[in-house]
Parts: structure tokens; sequence; C-alpha cells
């Protein structure tokens, strides 16, 4: 299966401070970089995203009750 790539745009001063970032380093390219950056900041993001237990959106409901937003 072939993957498919679309282009963004980024600061050139902010390409040239990944180059430098890179050179010397496994990572071949500044879109390699950007990448894997991407890739783990969404996975940090996905792991942190926890559903509310029961018990937590009771304590939630209960205290907007008493705000005065839900009847």
């Amino acid at each position: 299966m072939e993957k498919e790539f679309t282009t963004i745009s980024i600061p050139t001063s902010l390409y040239k401070k990944i180059e430098e970032k890179i050179k010397n380093s496994e990572i071949t390219s500044v879109s390699s970089y950007i990448t894997k950056v991407l890739r783990e900041s969404l996975s940090k993001e996905e792991e942190t995203q926890q559903p509310l237990s029961k018990e937590d959106e009771k304590k939630v409901k209960e205290r907007l009750k008493a705000l005065g937003y839900i009847d």
C-alpha cells in the first residue's frame, strides 16, 4: 500500500533550527523529524485523554447543578 503525503509550511527559521538539530543524528530529513515529533505528541495526547469514571462524572454533574448550569 502506497503512503500518501501532503505539504505543510513552516517558518524558514524553524526549518533551519531543525536542520541543525538533526545533524549527525539518525534522522535523515526535516520531514522525518517533524513526523516523528508529531506522532509522539499525538500519542501522548491520546494517552492522557481518559474518560471520566462514573464517580467523577457524578461529581461534575452535582457541581454543575449547584452552580445552576443544569437542572
